[in-house]
């Protein structure tokens, strides 16, 4: 998994012609805002986000962000993630 996460943070992305060069966000920080975004229901940040890494990559991120969020919620809570994962979807802890 290490390897496919360095090769997509890593990966050459095309600009089209007569764009500035601006500085690359890796596909953490572009996960990271697109949550944000979305939670605060910000179209304009959300499509800015998507646009930072391949969609493939943004998609890696935003499961590794979950990931992370529903285990730290978990301690917290102490809780099983599976038991937090389920209560944030709404669905009944079996």
């Amino acid at each position: 998994m290490r390897k496919y996460a360095t090769r997509l943070r890593t990966a050459a992305h095309p600009q089209p012609a007569g764009t500035r060069q601006r500085r690359a966000h890796n596909l953490f920080e572009a996960a990271a805002a697109y949550v944000v975004a979305r939670a605060e229901d910000d179209q304009d940040r959300i499509e800015e986000a998507a646009g930072w890494v391949p969609p493939e990559a943004l998609s890696f991120g935003v499961s590794e962000l979950a990931c992370r969020a529903v285990v730290a919620l978990a301690r917290k809570r102490d809780q099983s993630p599976a038991s937090v994962a389920r209560d944030l979807l709404g669905l009944p802890t079996g």
